[in-house]
């Protein structure tokens, strides 16, 4: 964790109630992961694109990818 810390832009986000409560209401279909719920979750309230080689996440139309 210390080691990607160090790459620029990279940074550690809090869990807030917005963010917990998005990721149990997310757009159908998505599956039941609750660390994949929080990931596009926190992507969806901060409205930021996400970078994953996860192909459940890359398929999921509410989430924005960085290409």
């Amino acid at each position: 964790m210390r080691e990607a810390l160090l790459y620029p832009g990279i940074r550690v986000l809090e869990l807030t109630p917005e963010i917990a409560v998005e990721s149990t209401q997310l757009p159908a279909p998505f599956h039941r992961d609750p660390a994949d719920q929080m990931i596009v979750a926190t992507a969806r309230i901060l409205d930021i694109e996400l970078v994953t080689l996860d192909g459940t996440i890359r398929s999921y139309p509410p989430v924005r990818l960085l290409a």
